[in-house]
This record gives C-alpha cells, structure tokens and sequence, in this order.
C-alpha cells in the first residue's frame, strides 16, 4: 500500500521523538512517516521496530538523496538544529523543529531568510501552548476574563535536567550540544507562552544566571528574567537546583487574576473564584506525547498555507534569551530588546 498524505521523516530519532512526535503522526491519516536519519545504530533499530515499513540512513544526506519528501521532523540536540535545518531548506522541505530552533539569536536570523528564500515553512515546538493548563490560560486571557494583563509570574522548578543522574548522563550538560542550561531548555517555553498572553511587545529584559547547586556543571542551573512587554512584566524563575519538580504560573490583569493549582486553573475576581481542571499537571512528564496533536495540527495548516506558522515568534526567543545572557553577564543590569 503506498503511504498516505505528506510524507515525512525523522532526523534524530531519541526519546522525544519515539515517546512523543511519532505516537501523534501516526494517530493522523494525512501524514506518513516514511524514514528517518539517525547516526546511532541502537535508534536506528528502535525507529523500525516502531515502523516496521520505514528505512534508516545514516545522515540525512544519505536519506534524502534517496527519499521523496515533503517534510522533515528534527529531534536531535539543540546544537545541531539550525545546520540540520538550512539543510532541509535547501532541500526544499517543511520543517518541524524540536525546541529551542537555534542556540544563538544570529542563527535563527539566517535560518528566517532560508525560509524565505526556499518558500516552506519553518515551525517550532512549541508543545506548551497544547497543554491542557496553557490551553485554557490562552482562552481566558482572549476572552477578556480578567481583562488587559498586567503581570505575569511563571516558576519551573526541577531537581535537575531530563536525562540527569548522579555523574551527569545527559547531552543538557554539553555546552557544545545543548547550547545553554536551563535558560534554553526551560526558558524558551516560558518566553513563547507569556509572550503569547501579556499582549505587547518585549522593549527589555534583565537576567540573572547561576550555578546555584551543581558547581561543577558547565552551565547554569538556575535562572531569574524579567521581562518588560510595555503594557505588561513578565518574572520568570527557572531551576534545575529545587527540591521539588513543580510549575506555578499567575497571570494578573486589569479585573482579576488567573493562577494555576495543580492541575487546575483558578481564576478570581469581583465575581468571586471560579476553577477548571485541567489534568494533567504541568510538571507531569518530560516528553508529553498528549500535546504533540496540536503542535501537528498547526504545523500542517502552515505547510498548506492555512496559517503562519510560529517563526517569528522562535526568532523572537532566541533573541531574547541572547539579550538574558548578555543581561546577566552585565550584573542582571536592562538590556534594550532592540540593542
């Protein structure tokens, strides 16, 4: 039978993208993954014992000189998305982007002009926005609930990165593959999603990273910003160095607030306290396969030019998280977004 819909594959084929990406494209009936490009042997037998029908390359170079596609899926560590990505472009595919695109703002600069230059979409994970909790925060923030936002607070607390053991055991401490600590990992998360509810602009943004408890680590483990949105401030806290594995996310505006407990969001006012469930909690998983369907969903509308897709907007963090090092780096001191 030949495949259906667009075809598609998988460049990197980890954790993420075995417990998450291909659970929700095979859920789809427009979309087969067809192959995928993996320099480890080990997940190169694990990407066809989940798809029995699929072929394996070495490179991606190997995979699409021999492929008919129309998309790539890119599940690597972040210190090889953009190279895999202006690969992709030039061979004229869609891209869908694990997050974060890029490691530096200046890479995401060049990556926005291949995609224009190529025609196709370039589209991030931005899987947050799909969960349950942010769903609903998004809908009552449009919905005026509780008004202009003012203010928002948003805490990622972890004991440590995804993948962490007692000797280090994850790519997340590699300067050279991650890209940064927990700023990039967790932070390009809480950017995309405040910046989608404060409903203005970024003018600054002033940052503090530490290496607060794991000292031996080449990269920071805890990380306080502070963003001014001009009509609204975000304060975002992030750290891999807590005793607890939580999220706490406010959001005040101009005639109430909304909080999230839990796996509910509660929303008080004048009108008294009114609450939602919306399981399951935030810091519920590391890969939330639940949450990949909308991400899908967008992706697609984009590459049938239904919808924008979200480039600009993971341009808009990689800026910014540039600017919280260059912050911090500063004393914590304000740094102009347009600087």
């Amino acid at each position: 039978m030949p495949p259906r819909g667009l075809r598609g594959a998988f460049i990197g084929f980890g954790d993420v993208a075995a417990q998450a990406h291909l659970p929700g494209w095979q859920r789809r009936n427009d979309v087969s993954i067809v192959a995928a490009a993996d320099v480890s042997a080990a997940r190169r037998e694990a990407f066809l014992a989940a798809c029995p029908d699929g072929r394996c390359y070495d490179t991606f170079a190997d995979m699409v000189a021999v492929e008919t596609l129309e998309f790539v899926d890119i599940c690597t560590p972040p210190g090889r998305h953009a190279a895999l990505t202006e690969q992709a472009l030039d061979a004229r595919l869609h891209v869908l982007c694990e997050k974060p695109l890029v490691i530096r703002a200046a890479d995401a600069a060049v990556v926005a002009a291949a995609a224009a230059s190529a025609g196709r979409i370039v589209h991030t994970v931005h899987n947050w926005l799909e969960a349950p909790i942010c769903r609903m925060i998004s809908s009552l923030v449009s919905d005026g609930a509780i008004g202009a936002v003012r203010s928002l607070r948003w805490r990622t607390l972890r004991t440590g990165p995804a993948g962490a053991t007692a000797a280090g055991g994850t790519w997340r401490l590699d300067p050279a593959i991650a890209g940064g600590g927990i700023l990039l990992d967790h932070g390009w998360h809480a950017l995309y999603c405040v910046m989608r509810w404060a409903g203005g602009n970024p003018r600054r943004i002033a940052a503090s990273l530490e290496t607060s408890r794991f000292h031996d680590w080449p990269l920071e483990d805890t990380a306080t910003v502070t963003v001014d949105l001009g009509v609204s401030t975000a304060h975002i806290h992030l750290s891999w160095a807590a005793d607890e594995r939580s999220n706490h996310i406010e959001v005040e505006g101009e005639r109430g607030c909304l909080r999230v407990s839990g796996d509910s969001v509660v929303a008080e006012g004048a009108w008294g306290e009114r609450r939602w469930s919306c399981p399951p909690p935030l810091s519920e998983g590391s890969y939330h396969p639940d949450w990949f369907a909308g991400v899908a969903e967008h992706f697609l509308a984009a590459t049938a030019g239904g919808a924008p897709g979200n480039l600009n907007e993971a341009v808009l963090c990689a800026q910014l998280i540039d600017l919280a090092k260059r912050s911090s780096a500063a004393g914590g001191a304000w740094v102009s977004v347009d600087a």
